[in-house]
């Protein structure tokens, strides 16, 4: 008998290439009986496979028996959160921060507030500042620099 196509599956599962139902012809060919010689040294493999996928199926009642065991009648459902309920963390912390801001510009603004000075007139008058008399002409191109000083 030839068993090209058991060998070709053999290869694509050592190369993790087959589908679940590809592995359960394996599974049903290393099952039987009969097995070829060159191929019954993975009889072991693929008999192991079978019996744990037996031994490790839930039976029907098991959640009954959990949720019995929990004592919960029902599981519980998820709930639809909106966006606002989802936003308002956000919302809350902007607000914060605004107060924050806005009380420290309160604390601050008397700090920053400047009273003018008034100067006395005693009725001495000391001339022209020179400061103000003192002008610089600057040419726009940069080339030349002109000082000239008012003197009264």
């Amino acid at each position: 008998m030839d068993y090209r196509y058991i060998e070709q599956l053999l290869e694509r599962y050592w190369q993790c290439e087959t589908s679940i139902e590809e592995e359960r012809i394996l599974k049903a060919f290393f099952s039987q009986d009969e097995v070829p010689q060159k191929l019954a040294q993975y009889r072991d493999l693929f008999a192991y496979q079978a019996m744990q996928t037996e031994e490790c199926q839930l039976g029907d009642d098991f959640d009954q028996k959990i949720l019995a065991m929990t004592g919960q009648d029902e599981p519980v459902r998820a709930r639809v959160v909106s966006i606002g309920e989802r936003l308002k963390p956000l919302f809350k912390a902007a607000a914060v921060i605004a107060m924050i801001l806005t009380l420290g510009n309160a604390i601050q603004a008397p700090n920053n507030a400047t009273t003018p000075v008034i100067a006395e007139d005693n009725g001495i008058d000391d001339g022209p500042s020179m400061a103000k008399t003192d002008s610089v002409k600057t040419d726009s191109m940069k080339q030349a620099t002109v000082t000239t000083t008012v003197i009264e």
